[in-house]
């Protein structure tokens, strides 16, 4: 079932998809291993993107059956829903970039978790970034980016953060397929997260020490 899910989220069949979910969770599959499918599945599309295969149009109807996919799993996962928060979290994909998929998992595990999550969007300057911070002052901030070119906006981004005097009030964390840990270091960040529970574990330890 999960090479079939796979294989249906990569062709953008979306109503064959949702039934493939609907029947793997009536069946008693772990939710969030099901999302995982969905995540390797829309980094394909991602990489078929970048190779000329998929255009815009694919990448938007990808995160369209992403959206749809996440509400039906949402009452399936037994997250830190309690009424208070366990802390703030903005995230966007940096500019130049409009890669959601990857991002909107991270969103939904994290508000799934318990955070109060600010999605900012795609392609976002650093000065949006910087008011945005002032506006919501979380305690971390999420980098989104697919594509090797949001390495330097990334970078751009957390200068615009210091030079304005925000870089020591938050954590801030990267990710996307082609982030590391290397990454990480050259652009300035303090985590890297390599999936989105990594994303909901790296926010909790910032959350708490914040």
């Amino acid at each position: 079932m999960q090479e079939k899910l796979m294989e249906l989220m990569v062709d953008l069949k979306e109503d064959e998809a949702l039934e493939v979910v609907k029947e793997m969770l009536d069946n008693g599959a772990d939710p969030l291993k099901v999302l995982e499918v969905c995540r390797k599945a829309v980094e394909v599309v991602g990489k078929r993107f970048e190779e000329g295969k998929y255009f815009i149009p694919d990448l938007l109807m990808s995160g369209e059956i992403l959206e749809s996919v996440s509400e039906i799993v949402k009452p399936h996962i037994s997250g830190d829903t309690e009424e208070k928060k366990c802390g703030k979290v903005l995230i966007g994909t940096v500019e130049g970039d409009i890669h959601d998929i990857g991002k909107n998992i991270v969103t939904f595990m994290l508000e799934v978790n318990g955070f109060d999550v600010l999605d900012i969007g795609v392609d976002v300057s650093p000065e949006v970034f910087v008011e945005k911070v002032k506006e919501f002052q979380p305690q971390v901030v999420g980098l989104c980016g697919l594509l090797t070119l949001a390495f330097d906006s990334m970078k751009n981004t957390i200068e615009a953060l210091t030079n304005t005097g925000l870089r020591d009030q938050v954590k801030i964390m990267i990710g996307g397929s082609p982030t590391d840990e290397k990454v990480a270091k050259y652009v300035g960040a303090d985590a890297y997260g390599k999936d989105a529970n990594a994303a909901v574990e790296l926010s909790r330890k910032r959350t708490a020490n914040a």
